[in-house]
């Protein structure tokens, strides 16, 4: 399974905003982004007016580092989104949303994105009692979504749920903490994204 293996920081510095890819540190001093908010590389600091496509690139650049997907992958999402009757880029957004490892995160059982895929792989996570470890596997709605993992495994994620209790579940998910489940009420729309997204832009882009 393909994956980004740099530094994740780097990508928060390129976007230009905290896309909270590392977990609790990012609410810290030590975030890289809080230290350097510039763009990496010797001429990050140089002030440089994006053009039109710039502008696009830099935020479905954006999107794809938050959602840990990778160029391929995404591409088969917008197109999927394309074919879909509806609103392309919200769409696409909820395909996203949709992805279970999003999911685990978006319950506050891991810190991270990364994180969930591996809870995911680890045959942690069970989807209307059927063991699921396909981190891109996209549940639907009255989906049943249920943590099963062994007691060390589990006080581990119990501990990310501390770290993550300040964190709010979106609404289309209806969280129990104590028995570590979650049933999928609705589908996600654009509103239940965690961050400011201009899809249109990415729309723009793959039209060209």
């Amino acid at each position: 399974m393909a994956r980004y293996t740099g530094a994740n920081c780097r990508l928060c510095r390129r976007s230009g905003e905290k896309l909270f890819l590392k977990g609790p540190r990012c609410y810290t001093p030590k975030c890289g982004y809080a230290k350097r908010a510039c763009p990496p590389g010797d001429h990050g600091q140089n002030r440089i007016k994006l053009s039109n496509y710039g502008v696009q690139l830099k935020e479905k650049q954006k999107v794809k580092w938050m959602y840990g997907v990778l160029e391929r992958q995404f591409r088969i999402y917008f197109e999927k989104a394309a074919r879909t009757k509806g609103v392309t880029g919200r769409i696409l957004l909820q395909l996203l949303e949709r992805r279970l490892d999003n999911v685990i995160f978006r319950m506050g059982l891991a810190s991270s994105r990364v994180q969930a895929r591996q809870i995911v792989r680890h045959n942690f996570i069970y989807v209307n009692s059927h063991r699921t470890n396909i981190p891109s596997f996209l549940v639907d709605k009255d989906d049943i979504i249920e943590l099963k993992a062994k007691e060390k495994a589990l006080k581990k994620i119990k501990e990310n749920m501390e770290l993550s209790k300040d964190r709010t579940v979106p609404a289309w998910l209806a969280f129990n903490a104590n028995e570590i489940k979650a049933n999928v009420l609705r589908l996600p729309e654009k509103e239940d994204s965690e961050s400011a997204i201009q899809e249109q832009l990415i729309v723009e882009l793959y039209s060209k």
